[in-house]
């Protein structure tokens, strides 16, 4: 069932904010975001982080932003518009996550998405290695969920994660460093594209038909701006996880054949209202 605005708990009028990096072939990065953020019908706002000059094939050239103009922008809009939901993306430096950390806990935000940035679907670097430590001590622990994917789950916890298993361990080990919950993707693993979802009261697995395809450039930013989305709206973290799930591969199955590398998705589908989980 498509979204029906009379049916959900929250009115059209939520506000999400993406704090990432601008991805210019609008695939990935606060691109997808906003598109994501359109389509469950969220107000979408944006806090640039970075600049990048990118394609299907990779990233040609980028430009980081100051610490204080990210702070800047965070303020900006939580001050004046207001947020229900927050996610981060692409941060880059050490700097910048501390000034995300300061302004999430001055303006008290609690439905925090993580979404690790480290590396693009095209192989290139996206946050320095010194950064890695100040995201997993200080952002971690304020995150409402965390959204790894296996290679940047191995990044955080510091251990090999090539299966199910070691999802699930990785999972436990980001729980046990503060995150209110873990959304493991599995996407790089054989068989169905199953994502697993741990929170203190369990573990979720969710999963869709796995697509070969080559155009997935954006699926971790759309699915970790989904979740975003889905919280905004007031539905609980299984709810908005489920429908993030599905939304990634709707996106995918639409997905325009664009650009001759990984293409990007296709966000103007509508996502599915949620189930009765809690």
């Amino acid at each position: 069932m498509e979204i029906d605005d009379q049916a959900v708990n929250r009115p059209p009028t939520a506000r999400a904010l993406t704090i990432a990096g601008s991805d210019s072939g609008g695939g990935a990065g606060i691109q997808a975001d906003l598109k994501t953020f359109a389509a469950y019908r969220v107000f979408g706002m944006s806090a640039v982080t970075a600049v990048t000059a990118q394609n299907t094939f990779g990233v040609v050239a980028a430009s980081m932003m100051s610490a204080d103009l990210v702070g800047a922008q965070i303020d900006a809009v939580v001050d004046d518009i207001g947020v229900d939901a927050v996610k981060t993306g692409m941060l880059g430096t050490a700097e910048i996550i501390e000034a995300v950390v300061d302004a999430v806990g001055r303006h008290g935000i609690e439905a925090l998405v993580v979404d690790p940035v480290m590396i693009a679907t095209s192989g290139d670097a996206l946050l320095d290695i010194d950064a890695v430590e100040v995201l997993m001590r200080a952002l971690l622990p304020k995150a409402a969920c965390v959204t790894p994917n296996l290679a940047e789950a191995e990044a955080l916890v510091g251990f090999a994660v090539r299966d199910a298993f070691s999802m699930g361990e990785a999972g436990r080990a980001l729980l046990d460093a503060g995150a209110g919950a873990a959304l493991v993707k599995g996407g790089h693993l054989d068989g169905d594209a199953a994502d697993l979802l741990l929170t203190r009261a369990g573990e979720t697995w969710l999963r869709t038909e796995r697509l070969d395809t080559p155009h997935t450039h954006g699926t971790g930013c759309t699915l970790s701006a989904a979740l975003a989305a889905g919280l905004a709206r007031g539905w609980t973290l299984l709810q908005a996880a489920r429908s993030a799930k599905q939304f990634v591969h709707g996106a995918i199955l639409g997905a325009p054949g664009l650009g001759g590398g990984h293409g990007p998705l296709w966000h103007g589908h509508h996502p599915a209202a949620p189930g009765s989980e809690k």
